[in-house]
């Protein structure tokens, strides 16, 4: 079986198939086409697998310094060159170039609401350019907005913070990459439960610190052992990313096992917590959300990462924000003010409309995750019922990820041998034309994430799709 292996990434615990390798080159062995950002215009005939006659998806990036033609340097950062890019925007990318020309794929690879913003929020956003708010706001945010979140996060999180412990971002990205950076030091450890949201490694590269994965179990519904934790903590270890409820897996953090993970914490002054909770409201019963800020002791060691994205069907708003102890919430300013400034005047008006809409977005919300809800039921049933997948059912968020590793090895007619997670991708990209994204994307090669953000009409015809593409694989010898 092939293995993605991340340049820089630490692994202390044994991973089983999902991570072979420490400080090792990124590279893929199998035959299948590697999702790269550069094939996202190529017609679906294009991106078909080859048989060995022609390089598919192949990026080289040379050691030493390079010139072109015209006698330019043109070699990069180090940092950069250690980035790897977004495999969701790559895939996303692809399907939509797909789309494009007239194949007619169906996309579960974006993370993004298929519903409008609320009217609501849109009026308050039309209302701000039509009043002339139009222009600059403070680095940190307006007072209205960081005030409208202290009230938020008192209310909804029991968690209690001044305007002046608020940094409002472009995209909760933003802030979680500015955290990053503003206390970690090269050569500090950023610990990072597998599997993770594709830019939480690249976040630590960036910073020059080094990822160190702990993997979790599909049997434990991906959600990290304690005793893990506890046992890969060093003195370089400097923070760790919760992300509750978790993209890519949908699981949430139940309180009792976060106050554990709080004891082991407090045991290490030096270690910090980074909590992205950016899907926090889009949660089913009876899975409740807990700021990790609000634990007994953790307010000082915490930084809060939240936005207006996900839950209020906001992606394109662009706005995030972090809360936390003001040294570091200054810090991230400090950043930011060298970096972008303040975030759109226009989407804060929007954003102040929002957290106006009711306790934990009011019905509008409500309304939205009953129907995520409605979809998830309905993939988690179709799923169970096809051999040979493993399912852990999402306690949040919009996101299915399920063990596809039972057909791996497999022959598929016309295309080939079925190595990994991202060919099997490839293969239903190809074969039943629905767009998927990777495990190994994730940190976890045995598993595909699909997104039910579309509608239940789209989800019934993508799973006759996928159940019609994995016929010939059940069927299909090991090779």
């Amino acid at each position: 079986m092939a293995n993605t292996l991340y340049n820089g990434t630490t692994c202390r615990i044994p991973f089983g198939d999902q991570c072979r390798a420490v400080n090792s080159v990124s590279r893929h062995v199998s035959r299948s086409l590697s999702f790269c950002s550069n094939l996202s215009t190529l017609p679906l005939k294009a991106l078909e697998m080859d048989t060995g006659k022609r390089h598919v998806g192949v990026t080289v990036v040379k050691a030493k310094t390079d010139f072109d033609e015209l006698g330019v340097d043109i070699s990069l950062s180090p940092r950069v060159n250690a980035v790897k890019p977004s495999k969701t925007v790559a895939i996303s990318d692809q399907a939509t170039a797909l789309v494009q020309a007239g194949v007619p794929v169906i996309r579960l690879a974006a993370g993004e609401p298929d519903f409008d913003t609320p009217a609501p929020i849109a009026e308050a956003g039309i209302n701000a350019i039509r009043e002339g708010y139009t222009r600059y706001t403070p680095n940190a945010g307006t007072q209205e907005l960081r005030q409208a979140i202290c009230h938020k996060l008192k209310e909804e999180n029991g968690i209690s913070y001044t305007p002046d412990q608020i940094v409002i971002s472009n995209g909760a990205k933003q802030s979680l990459t500015q955290a990053v950076l503003a206390v970690c030091s090269p050569g500090d450890e950023v610990i990072i439960p597998a599997p993770f949201w594709v830019s939480y490694p690249e976040m630590a590269r960036l910073a020059d610190a080094t990822p160190v994965i702990l993997p979790t179990s599909i049997s434990d519904d991906f959600l990290l052992d304690p005793k893990l934790l506890e046992s890969i903590i060093t003195e370089r270890s400097r923070l760790l990313i919760l992300c509750s409820p978790s993209n890519p897996t949908g699981s949430v953090y139940p309180k009792k096992l976060l106050e554990e993970i709080a004891r082991i914490v407090a045991k290490h002054p030096r270690l910090l917590v980074l909590s992205d909770e950016i899907y926090e409201h889009i949660i089913y019963a009876p899975a409740t959300h807990t700021s990790f800020a609000s634990l007994p002791g953790m307010w000082n060691r915490t930084l809060t990462v939240n936005g207006f994205s996900k839950a209020f069907a906001m992606t394109g708003w662009r706005l995030g924000y972090i809360a936390g102890p003001k040294h570091f919430v200054a810090a991230c300013g400090k950043i930011q003010s060298q970096f972008t400034s303040g975030a759109s005047s226009i989407a804060q008006k929007a954003a102040v409309a929002a957290l106006g809409l009711g306790y934990a977005g009011g019905e509008a919300v409500s309304t939205m995750v009953k129907a995520f809800r409605e979809r998830r039921d309905f993939l988690v049933k179709s799923f169970r019922d096809m051999d040979g997948i493993k399912i852990s059912e999402p306690q949040g968020a919009f996101y299915l990820f399920i063990d596809v590793s039972s057909y791996y090895g497999r022959e598929a007619p016309g295309f080939g041998k079925i190595e990994d997670s991202e060919s099997l991708c490839r293969y239903l990209l190809d074969q039943g034309q629905v767009a998927l994204v990777p495990g190994s994307a994730f940190g976890d090669d045995n598993c595909i994430r699909i997104s039910y953000a579309a509608s239940l009409t789209t989800l019934q015809a993508a799973v006759e799709r996928i159940k019609k593409a994995l016929i010939p694989l059940s069927s299909g010898a090991l090779v």
